[in-house]
């Protein structure tokens, strides 16, 4: 696994042959890449990519298969961490799916916030056909994407989800032909190059937060971190561009 940066587009690649299975160590460079990207400064969006057959299948379940209660359970949180990690990154972020996006490869995926899959995709949670559950955050992601009664039959069940699909019920965001998957991710991605950062990181905030608290504290948070950035040379350069030139003129520094 890598972070490979080109023209302030960071881009994670998954790569463990043949179906990017996450074993405990692809977890851990997952972690290691997000928390990259979250603190290089010329990486302004960042794609997840696992290349032109698969996204990823899951996690490894040789494994997971000898190991006991005692052995998951001071590594569970662990688990949630690192699938969750690019969840953590204060930059826009897109996973480009393409053919199966199953179990922690899932997860992946709704860690980010865009998901642009090809029309061959197939998504889902099929943990549940294990004995388990989802563990790296799918229980509460996909319910607070799509609701609980859909997140219910999709992990109740383990059934597979197409792109159709998916694309109607919010699970993904964009449907293309499958050989564009990772060119339309980047088109979405370069838009905040040169963005300005403070504010994309503070929006993120805003939101992702809120919704882990009730309307009237999401409000408080939002007044926070938008009277902050006033506080940023980003907002002087943005308002006093749109007074002399009008919107969507304006050169940011990211400060």
């Amino acid at each position: 696994m890598s972070l490979e940066v080109d023209g302030g587009v960071g881009t994670i690649r998954l790569d463990r042959p043949p179906m990017n299975a996450f074993s405990r160590q692809v977890q851990e460079d997952l972690k290691a890449c997000a928390e990259e990207a979250a603190r290089r400064a010329d990486v302004a969006s960042v794609i997840v990519y696992g290349g032109e057959k698969v996204f990823a299948a899951g996690a490894d379940v040789k494994e997971m298969a000898g190991m006991t209660y005692a052995d998951m359970a001071p590594v569970a949180r662990r688990l949630s961490a690192c699938f969750g990690a690019l969840s953590e990154i204060p930059k826009p972020t897109v996973a480009a799916i393409t053919g199966y996006a199953l179990g922690g490869g899932m997860e992946v995926a709704l860690g980010c916030d865009r998901r642009i899959c090809g029309d061959n995709a197939k998504l889902g949670q099929p943990e549940i056909l294990l004995g388990i559950i989802p563990g790296g955050g799918g229980t509460q992601r996909m319910a607070r994407l799509i609701g609980a009664p859909r997140a219910k039959d999709i992990i109740f069940t383990g059934r597979m989800v197409k792109a159709d699909e998916a694309l109607a019920i919010g699970l993904v965001d964009e449907v293309v032909p499958a050989d564009d998957v990772y060119a339309a991710a980047r088109r979405w991605a370069e838009k905040f190059v040169g963005g300005p950062a403070v504010a994309l990181a503070a929006a993120k905030k805003a939101i992702d937060g809120g919704l882990d608290v009730d309307l009237r504290t999401g409000l408080d948070l939002e007044a926070e971190v938008f009277a902050a950035l006033f506080a940023t040379d980003d907002r002087k350069v943005g308002m006093d561009s749109f007074v002399e030139h009008g919107p969507g003129k304006a050169t940011f520094t990211g400060r």
